[in-house]
């Protein structure tokens, strides 16, 4: 088999180059490891930057999320029992969109399967071949059966643990890590959201976060131990923990119910460089990793996608390699802005394990500083809705 453009990773990274590569007559197959029925499975953020909601657009798939999409023109800060609202457009202009990830990954696979779009599952043993060279190729097994494929070029769209990362050599892959001593412990339920708002809660026993899917279903987090485990934490134990981490009027309008999905998360940052090998481009957590602070996970992988595709779009339709030569250069220095913003929300509104009172007074006053201080507001809201491409 043969394709211009070999996508490893079916995930909404995967799938958006993919469907936006279709739009430009630039054929692509995607190579996915589980099936689509487990990719839909996974439960992930759904805070869209206008960056991202204008690709989906682009790519022709955004009418089922400007139609169920929550705009949100701004979030909520609370600490010490009070609570501050920060305005995204009142300080940007612009806002962001809740639309849960599994939503947007299920429109790009209709739309991919709509179009014809080639797209192989359960594929196993992955190897990139020759991305050095002139004549790249995907070597993996389906049902036991030992398949090719050709390409110009390979795209790792296929997560922090797939083959992409791996296959850049260790001589030229440099990593950088940051490993946080805690993790998320987050509970989805059928309940209305507490707030129309998100609302971020730093509060003497850790973290909260109250977030939403829509009008009927919530997700709703709190920092715990890296040693805790889901069947530690009953529903009960997690709703009321979650309130004592609220100011009294939230706690009290909070809504509770049986829990639908139950997680842990950890949290680290993590970026490799270079991005590219060759032919070899990889594309989201192939690539970096964020904590969901500040939810820039999904949209520092759809920067990935903006650029990659116009480098490819580029060469394809005028043969200009500029935006392909320069694809690693351009998205890390958008990624380590990111990665600059969500490794600040994260110390500025979590407990650490060996914080000192002065380490309490001193993020205290930085919360106090956010509230009052219409430049500080502005900064937090332009890199929460997104730096531009």
């Amino acid at each position: 088999m043969r394709t211009q453009v070999a996508i490893i990773g079916g995930g909404p990274s995967g799938l958006l180059l993919s469907q936006l590569l279709h739009r430009k007559g630039i054929d692509s197959v995607v190579l996915e490891r589980k099936t689509r029925g487990y990719v839909l499975s996974r439960i992930r953020a759904g805070i869209l930057e206008t960056g991202l909601v204008a690709l989906m657009r682009e790519a022709g798939v955004a009418d089922r999320l400007d139609r169920e999409g929550f705009v949100h023109d701004g979030t909520h800060i609370a600490f010490d029992g009070e609570m501050f609202g920060l305005s995204f457009t009142e300080h940007t202009g612009t806002p962001v969109v809740v639309y849960g990830q599994t939503e947007l990954t299920r429109d790009l696979y209709d739309a991919r399967e709509a179009a014809g779009g080639r797209i192989v599952f359960n594929v196993e043993d992955v190897v990139i071949n020759d991305t050095d060279g002139d004549a790249p190729f995907v070597t993996y097994n389906v049902a036991g059966k030992s398949e090719r494929l050709d390409c110009d070029y390979v795209a790792g769209c296929d997560g922090f643990h797939g083959v992409s990362r791996q296959t850049i050599p260790l001589d030229i892959r440099k990593e950088y890590e940051k490993v946080y001593p805690f993790g998320w412990l987050g509970v989805l339920s059928e309940t209305p959201p507490v707030n129309d708002e998100l609302i971020y809660s730093n509060s003497r026993r850790g973290f909260a976060l109250c977030s939403m899917r829509n009008a009927n279903l919530s997700r709703y987090y709190i920092q715990c131990s890296l040693s805790d485990h889901v069947e530690d934490w009953t529903d009960q134990a997690f709703w009321d923990e979650l309130r004592r981490r609220l100011p009294a009027d939230v706690a009290d309008a909070l809504v509770t119910g049986p829990s639908i999905e139950k997680s842990i998360a950890p949290l680290r940052s993590f970026v490799t460089e270079p991005m590219q090998w060759g032919r070899l481009f990889l594309c989201g957590d192939a690539a970096h990793i964020v904590p969901p602070t500040g939810a820039k996970g999904l949209n520092t992988a759809a920067s990935d996608v903006h650029y990659l595709y116009h480098g490819l779009v580029d060469f394809y339709r005028d043969g200009d390699r500029t935006g392909l030569d320069g694809y690693s250069q351009k998205a890390l220095a958008r990624i380590w802005q990111a990665e600059r913003f969500s490794w600040s929300m994260t110390n500025l509104l979590h407990r650490f394990p060996d914080q000192s009172t002065f380490d309490v007074k001193m993020q205290a006053a930085d919360l106090a500083f956010l509230r009052d201080s219409p430049s500080a507001q502005r900064l937090l809201a332009q890199n929460y809705v997104g730096l531009p491409y």
